[in-house]
């Protein structure tokens, strides 16, 4: 019995020693798919790890995090809650949940967060910032000033706070003291689209439509990514009478955005101005399409259709208008003449009586019957409306974009998760790598063929096809759940053919797919030891160890937040997969090893063109551009229309000081389909 017992806490000692080991490793695998921003996939790890140790603070902070990045302020709240119950010297839980709650509106909340991370950190320029930001919210301009006033004093050079502090104002109505913000953002930093587009739409609401117009193009020069500073162009055109630049900017809009509502509005108030009837009736139905209860495009839709003889169209979208605003007299006076077109003498008649009886009881010094048709106007002579603004009687105003805040564009590469980095940066194209999953291109790039592709799925005969792309797809829950159960059938077959190359190579893509790269590096060297010359498994291996030198070098720190949204929080580090040329000079005994292993991949085949474009990713990163350049030549030499090759050679011209050639290069990757180049051109030239 006593021997029994002893083994048994033995047994217990061990599982003890194994979980410790288990989950230390589990959360570096978690921090490693969160960085990689496969936030889905992260938070799976921070509950095994929770599930095993729901003592521990960290794995509740990184899960709040994940959810954060998902929109899950809620989520992030609660589990941001359950790290400070565990630690409550958990400094940065407290921004993060501060900041759960601002997205959620619980303001006071919000600042007590805050205030407690600034007894840690009183000089936090961003908790300073968002202090001022929720006292705006709670209307506490008084308070909301001093933590500006503080944040300015301490930062003088710090924009975002000019910025905010500017909003500030405008909210309290001080347009004097906000322009006064504003043009010191613009002094100390003139290179931010965001100032121009803020001090544009205060001139414009000054009336000052040159001065606006000037700062609206500035802040599209400087970014030409932001739909609504083309909508607010638009509209500053409109005043100015210029209607063909105004539709210019409106037509823009739609290209980048098909289903941008505000663009296809005005678009279609101004086609109706210039009796493009039916263009404009286009552009409403796409407005219904996509908010089918929209009544002041319905409005519009039934005058157009009316206008073009569609009397039947005309009447029925007013019926919805009318269903919805029983009390709007003016409408009933507009389908009594409808319906008195389709000859419906008695319906127009009781319409005609509704309107006049409801117009008496309001006292409307309008009278006729024609004005319904005629004379809608807004008051005070505005020509245009914000976009909260649902006032029936407004249905003939244009619509102002209320932010101008960035906004992902169709042209932009998304990578893993959200991505918040979207003004068309001078970056290269990221890596290509091995995966089963791939995004589509929203422009289409070229297909590159290869036989070495097709003959490893031929050959390793995989659960899923192989695929190699710079245009990696995350995975879903169910996805990964596939994954961990392939990993458990390989393991099963190893044991029984434990020299079978393509049960290891099928385990290690596994591995890498829930980002366990200790262990797809593991097997995947098993591959190589097998069969040497296996080009991908070599290629495989290459992209695993770039990918741990990529996670190593950014996390190991802790992961901070910096601000690009309401609250002001979003991850302060490179998109994965994407190199900064003017930020990184690394050199590494890591990077030695994948240079070789690339090399070797050139032994096997030298016309295999991802590892000359992967290496010479590697020499830029070290600033080794001609190398760089000489691998990219190499890569366009054996295919003639790789895209990301001219495009990353471009850029490393750039970076070497060979403008006209660089610049040459990106016109051909625009050509190819990498629409950001154009943005490059352009403020090159």
């Amino acid at each position: 019995m006593k021997q029994f017992i002893t083994a048994l806490i033995v047994f217990f000692i061990s599982l003890n020693s194994y979980s410790q080991v288990d989950t230390d490793r589990v959360m570096i695998i978690g921090k490693n798919a969160l960085y990689f921003e496969d936030y889905v996939l992260a938070i799976q790890y921070f509950n095994q790890v929770i599930s095993a140790k729901p003592y521990l603070a960290e794995p509740y902070y990184y899960r709040a995090v994940s959810k954060f990045m998902l929109d899950d302020f809620k989520g992030a709240e609660e589990d941001g809650t359950e790290c400070l119950i565990r630690n409550p010297y958990y400094t940065a839980a407290y921004q993060l949940r501060g900041a759960a709650r601002q997205n959620q509106e619980k303001y006071e909340l919000s600042a007590t967060d805050y205030q407690r991370s600034l007894e840690f950190y009183p000089e936090d320029r961003l908790t300073l910032v968002n202090m001022g930001i929720v006292n705006v919210e709670m209307e506490q301009y008084d308070v909301a000033e001093k933590f500006f006033d503080v944040l300015l004093r301490r930062f003088p050079d710090y924009t975002p706070g000019y910025l905010s502090r500017a909003n500030m104002y405008l909210v309290m109505e001080d347009t004097t003291n906000a322009m006064i913000d504003l043009n010191k953002a613009i002094e100390i930093d003139p290179y931010t689209s965001h100032s121009f587009s803020a001090r544009g739409l205060l001139y414009f609401q000054q009336k000052k439509y040159n001065t606006a117009l000037a700062d609206l193009d500035e802040a599209i020069r400087l970014d030409p990514y932001i739909e609504g500073n083309y909508i607010n162009r638009g509209l500053i055109k409109y005043y100015l009478n210029d209607l063909r630049g105004a539709m210019a900017d409106y037509d823009r809009v739609i290209e980048m955005d098909d289903n941008n509502v505000i663009a296809r509005f005005n678009r279609g108030l101004l086609r109706a101005q210039v009796a493009d009837n039916n263009r404009a009736i286009r552009d409403f139905d796409k407005v219904i399409e996509l908010q089918p209860d929209n009544n002041l495009a319905y409005l519009n839709r039934a005058i157009l259709n009316n206008e073009i003889g569609n009397n039947e169209g005309a009447l029925a979208d007013l019926d919805i208008v009318l269903e919805s605003h029983p009390d709007f007299f003016s409408g009933y006076y507009m389908r009594s003449q409808f319906k008195r077109q389709l000859n419906d003498l008695q319906g127009a008649e009781r319409d005609y009586n509704i309107a006049r009886n409801m117009e008496s009881r309001a006292h409307s010094v309008a009278t006729t019957q024609q004005q319904g048709i005629d004379t809608i106007n807004a008051s005070e002579n505005k020509k245009t409306r914000d976009q909260t603004d649902q006032d029936i009687d407004k249905f003939s105003l244009l619509v102002t974009a209320g932010e101008t805040k960035s906004e992902d564009s169709k042209y932009q590469r998304q990578s893993r998760g959200r991505v918040q980095n979207i003004n068309a940066p001078v970056e290269l194209e990221p890596k290509f790598v091995l995966t089963y999953y791939e995004n589509e291109f929203d422009v289409r790039r070229p297909v590159y063929y290869s036989e070495i592709m097709d003959r490893a799925n031929n050959v390793l005969a995989l659960n899923w096809i192989l695929k190699v792309t710079n245009n990696e797809s995350s995975l879903n829950e169910m996805q990964i759940q596939s994954h961990f159960r392939s990993i458990r059938d390989y393991s099963g077959m190893i044991e029984d053919e434990p020299n079978n190359v393509s049960l290891y190579f099928g385990r290690a893509m596994d591995f890498i797919h829930i980002q366990d790269y200790e262990s797809a590096l593991r097997d995947m060297d098993k591959v190589i030891e097998l069969s040497p010359n296996l080009l991908l498994g070599r290629f495989a291996r290459a992209i695993i160890r770039t990918n741990q030198l990529e996670y190593d070098y950014q996390v190991s720190d802790e992961l901070t937040f910096s601000d690009n949204r309401k609250t002001g929080i979003s991850f302060n580090q490179n998109i994965a997969g994407v190199t900064k040329l003017p930020e990184i000079s690394v050199k590494s005994v890591h990077y030695e090893e994948i240079l070789k292993e690339y090399e070797q991949i050139i032994k096997i085949d030298s016309d295999f063109i991802y590892a000359y474009y992967n290496r010479a990713e590697i020499f830029a990163i070290e600033k080794d551009y001609r190398a760089a350049i000489s691998d990219y030549n190499k890569a366009i030499e054996i295919e003639p229309q790789f895209a990301e090759a001219y495009f990353n050679r471009g850029i490393a011209k750039l970076s070497i000081g060979e403008t006209p050639s660089g610049l040459d290069d990106l016109r051909k990757a625009g050509e190819l389909g990498i629409v950001q180049s154009y943005s490059i051109i352009k403020r090159m030239q």
